[in-house]
């Protein structure tokens, strides 16, 4: 039989406590039980031996007891010694008083200061106090540094938590029952043992060679408008560090300073260090010590913090008697700071404090890059110590099987299990990952909404409805933000916007110049770009680093970096680099990059500084759309289209083309390689940097006269920014207008409203309009499918993320044959991508619309809002 307690770690079980109140005395006897069974073959006149069973007799001096049938004879000894347990006498429940007391006599015991506990370092670097204090450990150290301690003290008084004061009161009055073995200072607020210490205690502190360290903290003063301090720590190991913060609080010693909880991550010693109150009455509300309440140390540890506040990372460690210590910055304060709102947490997961934001939505999971949307969520509710957020999925077409689909909703609690905010997410997703993703990027965007308003009383709080599927109760997060805004109003641009809370203004403009030669590889929304970029702080050709990325990555369009840094990238090719300059953001957001602390000081000091962007675009990887289509398609679907167009021009013996919603100029730049009777073209699009790369790129054809096809008869060429919903004159009755997946990016309203327009205003002979079938996304999303196995009615992602809508054959069908109907032109179906009556029809169906009758007579031909952007006529007119 094993011999009991040759574990050092103490086995709390039936067996153990008996061995523990009786030892030798108890004596188990175990007996083999056989049962036979007739069951394996029935009429057997032989009985059939079954498995080993056990059961076991304990005796006790006062009574015996049988323990219940067990396949193993320990578990049969177990069950023996729990209804020994069931037969004694109910031992009394321990007082909470006795518990605490009995803690004490233990940490105080020699067994303890032989183990590694963040206690024990406390004690023996306490020995090196000198004078009256040697020895002396301040009692507010014991409960935050054993938890055991800490629950009896809740469990003696409850709601103590946020208390300091009344737990060293309770620790001090369980003390005075050990006046034997504790020496109690009221005056000091600290114990000490009154018997000598082991002699290897003694030893382990003596300090033969004084090893002199330095760490670096941060003051905090309680006035907001003073600015954190830097400051050095003398924790040399002949002292002990709670009196060196103690003289920088301006107190006698260590006893006058309490310590916050950990700040930042769990498992860090970084908290912040106070003075003592005089007592839990300064705390009150209607205290005049109120004014001394120290908003950005309450704000960030969760518990009210009063006068000025020393923030460092410092401790004695579970792993070691030494003192563990890590400098902390200004940098470090910043960042705690920040990663109290959404948005500061994603900056800092990416390591990009002036070149992230948090994307404002959630598109594939192969393009996000940083902390996914849950894992901010998660810890935006951990910085605020809420519960973590409650998800959870359904199938929301009610399949079960390879065709199910999935919502998601969120909910938030306060401490206190009030329901802060319901969100219940109405699309849905092949994937159960996908739809939770979604779900916390929605619900991140609308905290992000009401911390904007939480620094605008002007503002109405409330944001339930307005066709979010949310449901928000502010008053239940109230108390947990009550500093929300007194500590972030020095922060500008938190109220620039919404989504930039801790960011640059979307509005700021910068000027830009792009260099090196161009690789004609753009990107475009939707691709997955790779940048190398460094920010520095510059004054007058004098410059500081703040950070440096050597490759980073995001995707174009979902709004994942600063507008000015995206706008820039999405002009240059593979291989360009491009520099530009930004107004100062906050000084708290450059405080919180990796430049030096005292140099980005010095320069912020002078004035006249701004923020210099350096990128080179390195790689861009093509939406999946694109990727699909090229994969599956030969020509790719875009070079159909083209072609498509090419060969109704060609019958039409157009001279006059029109692209809206031209974009980067793809269709334009195409048709150059063909030989068409087209002498005028003309792009419109809304985006500017778009028309931008468009310019660029037909200017490289038609002025160096590189275009292929030399029979080409392009006199004039012309790029407008505008509306395709708004009229301008000089678009007016063109011989062919192309609209290429284009309205499926915008609203279906909003595709009417163009149809509308362009059949009435703008009157073409010819209008070519291309739209995804959504029919054949199964397709597409599912290339290992043979042809005939495909279900049509499984349900299908868009093809592009910002897509609005798309549409089946029979929708478009349907909404084209109106328009036609309504403005008086013939309208035919075709496509390119599959074949003519195979299911499920073309990838990219098209409409071309003729017209029937004349043009309207009655047309503005000074109505010319549109602004050009470029301009291109032929030397050879």
């Amino acid at each position: 039989m094993t011999t009991e307690g040759s574990s050092k770690k103490e086995v709390v079980n039936p067996k153990a406590i008996i061995h523990k109140r009786f030892g030798d005395k108890a004596r188990y006897n175990v007996e083999e039980i056989q049962e036979f069974s007739s069951n394996g073959t029935p009429g057997l006149a032989l009985p059939q031996k079954g498995p080993c069973l056990y059961r076991c007799t304990l005796e006790l001096p006062e009574f015996s007891v049988m323990s219940d049938i067990r396949k193993r004879k320990k578990d049969a000894m177990q069950s023996a010694a729990e209804k020994a347990l069931e037969k004694l006498t109910d031992p009394p429940v321990e007082d909470p008083w006795d518990q605490l007391v009995s803690r004490l006599s233990y940490l105080f015991s020699d067994e303890f200061y032989s183990i590694c506990h963040p206690l024990s370092g406390h004690f023996r670097a306490a020995l090196n106090r000198e004078g009256h204090l040697n020895g002396f450990v301040p009692i507010h150290i014991l409960p935050i540094y054993d938890s055991k301690l800490f629950n009896i003290c809740k469990g003696i008084k409850p709601g103590v938590e946020l208390k300091p004061l009344e737990v060293t009161s309770i620790v001090m009055d369980a003390a005075t029952r050990l006046s034997e073995t504790l020496f109690t200072s009221k005056e000091q607020v600290s114990l000490r043992r009154t018997s000598p210490y082991p002699t290897e205690v003694l030893q382990s502190v003596e300090v033969s060679c004084k090893q002199e360290t330095y760490v670096k903290a941060i003051r905090i003063p309680y006035l907001v408008e003073k600015n954190v301090e830097p400051l050095t720590l003398d924790v040399s190991s002949d002292k002990y560090y709670m009196d060196a913060i103690a003289r920088e609080l301006g107190v006698e010693d260590a006893s006058k300073v309490f310590l916050s909880r950990s700040v930042g991550k769990a498992s860090s010693e970084t908290r912040f260090y106070f003075c003592a109150p005089k007592s839990e009455d300064e705390t009150k509300e209607d205290s005049q010590d109120r004014a001394f309440l120290n908003v950005r140390a309450s704000y960030l540890s969760g518990q009210d913090i009063y006068g000025d506040a020393v923030l460092a990372n410092i401790g004695y460690l579970w792993k070691s008697f030494d003192l563990f210590h890590e400098d902390v910055s200004s940098r470090t304060y910043y960042r705690l700071i920040m990663n109290k709102v959404p948005t500061g947490i994603y900056k800092v997961s990416r390591e990009a404090v002036l070149a992230a934001e948090l994307p404002a939505r959630f598109g594939t999971r192969s393009n996000w890059r940083g902390l996914f949307p849950r894992d901010v969520l998660c810890m935006f509710c951990r910085q605020h110590r809420l519960p973590e957020p409650v998800f959870s999925s359904t199938v929301a077409n009610g399949n079960r099987g390879p065709e199910e689909t999935f919502r998601c909703e969120a909910k938030i609690f306060s401490k206190g299990q009030d329901l802060i905010l319901h969100y219940h997410s109405q699309e849905s997703f092949k994937k159960q990952s996908d739809a939770t993703q979604d779900t916390a990027s929605k619900v991140l965007s609308c905290l992000n909404v009401y911390l904007k308003k939480l620094n605008n009383p002007q503002m109405d709080l409330a944001m339930n409805g307005n066709g979010l599927d949310l449901e928000f109760y502010p008053q239940h997060i109230s108390k947990e933000m009550r500093y929300f805004s007194l500590v972030h109003k020095s922060w500008p641009c938190f109220e620039a916007s919404s989504k930039n809370l801790l960011g640059v203004n979307d509005n700021t403009a910068c000027s830009y110049n792009i260099e090196g030669p161009d690789s004609e590889i753009f990107a475009s929304s939707g691709c997955l770009v790779c940048v190398c970029y460094s920010v520095f702080l510059v004054k007058e050709g004098d410059k500081e680093e703040l950070e440096k990325h050597e490759e980073f990555e995001f995707e174009l369009g979902s709004e994942a970096v600063i507008p000015e840094l995206e706008a820039v990238v999405a002009q240059m090719g593979v291989g360009q680099s491009a520099r530009f300059r930004l107004e100062l953001p906050p000084h708290e957001l450059i405080f919180a990059a990796n430049g030096d602390p005292a140099r980005v000081l010095s320069l912020l000091s002078s004035g006249g500084c701004s923020l210099e962007y350096t990128t080179t675009l390195l790689r861009v990887t093509e939406p999946m759309e694109d990727r699909m289509e090229k994969a599956q398609f030969s020509p790719s679907l875009s070079k159909q289209r083209v072609q498509y167009a090419v060969d109704r021009i060609k019958e039409s013996s157009a001279t006059f083309l029109v692209d809206f919603g031209c974009g980067s100029g793809s269709l334009l730049d195409s048709l150059l390689d063909y030989p068409t009777s087209l002498e005028r073209i003309v792009g419109v699009d809304i985006s500017t940097k778009a028309l931008a790369r468009a310019a660029k790129s037909l200017h490289t054809k038609l002025s160096n006269n590189t275009v292929p096809v030399k029979s080409s008869h392009i006199k004039s060429a012309l790029l407008l920014d505008g509306s395709i919903t708004t009229f301008d004159s000089r678009v007016y009755g063109c011989d062919i207008g192309t609209c290429l997946e284009v309205i499926e990016h915008v609203s279906e309203d909003e595709a009417t409203v163009f149809g509308n327009m362009v059949l009435s205003s703008f009157c073409p002979k010819l209008l070519i309009l291309s739209t995804p079938n959504y029919e054949y996304n199964v397709i597409l999303q599912n290339p290992e499918e043979d042809g005939e196995a495909i279900n049509p009615t499984k349900p299908c992602k868009f093809r592009n993320l910002d897509h609005k809508f798309e549409w089946t054959r029979k929708q478009f069908e349907a909404w084209a044959s109106e328009l036609a109907k309504k403005h008086n032109y013939s309208v035919e179906f075709s496509g390119v991508g599959g074949t003519e009556g195979v299911e499920p029809g073309f990838a990219s169906q098209i409409a071309v619309f003729r017209r029937a009758c004349e043009f309207p007579e009655d047309v503005d031909m000074a109505d010319v809002p549109y602004n050009v952007v470029w301009d291109w006529k032929s030397t050879n007119m």
